[in-house]
């Protein structure tokens, strides 16, 4: 690795449609991260296996460990890692160690950035040209929206005490009136990214 520092990996994570690909993609650009989306391994997946199957969940996490292995060990100045994390699942909090673990084992900064936005205000998000550029298995929009709300109902997809054991490494953005790009700006600004 030619970089003496190691890439800080910055999790953006909250509910779905809530803008973590747009935000996430906006302090890319500002910081010269790579953004690397949920969906960058989801949609190729998707033309194989089902969602559920054990064959689809096997082969998504395998690629997103060895693709943040690599990042880690990169002279990237950083990764932005896009994520649904359901705060309420023991298996969730173990993945995104997991995902986060070859950062920390190289001592690299681990970041959350945590968005929250209204429900009514995420379903027009759900139908936004970029996360339907980006996302194909989105494009049903009468599945995606009940996707959406039944997450909402069935899951814990915001935070209350949990980062209380790292508020440094933590920032929660109520991004229901924010544009993306300022959103960037605070979160950039918050970590000094």
């Amino acid at each position: 690795m030619s970089n003496s520092t190691p890439p800080t990996l910055l999790f953006v994570i909250g509910p779905a449609a809530v803008g973590k690909m747009t935000v996430g993609g906006s302090i890319a650009e500002r910081t010269g991260f790579r953004l690397f989306h949920n969906h960058l391994t989801i949609e190729p997946l998707l033309r194989l296996f089902p969602y559920e199957s054990p064959q689809f969940q096997r082969l998504n996490h395998a690629f997103r460990e060895q693709i943040l292995a690599e990042a880690a060990a990169s002279d990237l100045p950083g990764l932005v890692f896009t994520l649904v994390w359901d705060f309420e699942d023991p298996e969730d909090a173990a993945l995104v160690e997991r995902y986060a673990a070859p950062f920390r084992e190289c001592g690299a900064r681990v970041l959350f950035l945590e968005l929250s936005a209204e429900q009514d205000v995420r379903l027009e998000r759900n139908a936004g040209e970029s996360r339907l550029s980006e996302k194909a298995s989105k494009r049903d929009l009468a599945w995606s929206n009940a996707n959406l709300v039944d997450m909402d109902a069935r899951f814990r997809l915001n935070s209350v005490n949990d980062f209380a054991h790292m508020p440094e490494a933590h920032l929660l953005i109520d991004n229901t009136h924010l544009e993306p790009d300022a959103v960037a700006e605070l979160a950039v600004a918050h970590f000094g990214l």
